[in-house]
């Protein structure tokens, strides 16, 4: 995939996989292009040339509003919550995507409608437990600390039940102690609902703890793709951060 913006290569022929069932930290210093290729998987931006495809299926043709449908979710790094609405219904929010209901049928409260409103609620309920939220269930969002509308928003991606998720720096402004849960709860999540992650993140210790495989890009290209530990050993990435040396 290539990505420009007026003379400006912002993705220069960037190609990887995302094994099914793997969490892939994809890392790089600030203007390196993660944010662009996380939003070319949303479809929110275009791309110059290439492809993007999602179990087999290319994403091209594929419009914005129908990518959580398709079963891609995502965080963002700021958060866009609804801050006047409880953490329930922020959560139950996410699982719209996977309703059938139009306004018409809403309006009638047909029986259907009452079905799918049930199971939403029980998908609610279950994630509430995963990510301990349920003591604050009908809490404001905009009343609780940052660290808990970050697991909040958590839980409105897994609401659309994805397949695989995108996580746009999920420890950004999180403590020590919040980044270690966190790292547990992200392990938690893989394992019980048999996602796949894409994590773009600048805390290098909860990528190197929590990733299967570490994708690094500089300046629009990668410079390696390898286990935590290759990635972490290789001179590029180590000149990427650091600097060539004195």
């Amino acid at each position: 995939m290539t990505v420009r913006f007026g003379g400006i290569t912002a993705l220069d022929d960037v190609s990887f996989a995302v094994p099914q069932g793997h969490i892939v930290g994809l890392i790089g210093p600030n203007g390196a292009g993660k944010t662009t290729l996380f939003n070319c998987l949303s479809r929110l931006y275009s791309f110059s040339q290439g492809r993007i495809e999602f179990e087999g299926r290319s994403l091209l043709d594929t419009p914005a509003h129908r990518i959580a449908a398709l079963g891609i979710g995502r965080t963002f790094q700021n958060l866009a919550l609804f801050g006047t609405m409880s953490v329930r219904q922020n959560i139950m929010v996410g699982g719209h995507c996977r309703t059938r209901s139009g306004f018409l049928a809403n309006a009638l409260h047909l029986p259907w409608v009452r079905r799918e409103e049930a199971a939403l609620a029980g998908r609610a309920e279950e994630l509430l437990q995963l990510l301990e939220l349920t003591r604050v269930a009908e809490t404001r969002v905009m009343d609780l600390p940052f660290g808990t509308q970050k697991r909040v928003e958590l839980g409105r991606a897994l609401a659309s039940q994805p397949k695989l998720l995108l996580l746009d720096e999920p420890a950004g402004g999180l403590n020590h102690e919040e980044v270690g849960g966190l790292m547990a709860l992200l392990r938690q999540v893989r394992e019980r609902l048999a996602l796949t992650m894409l994590l773009v993140e600048h805390h290098m210790n909860l990528v190197m703890r929590v990733s299967d495989k570490v994708v690094a890009l500089d300046f629009g290209k990668i410079i390696a793709d390898g286990t935590p530990a290759q990635v972490q050993a290789d001179p590029d990435v180590i000149r990427a951060y650091l600097g060539e040396p004195g």
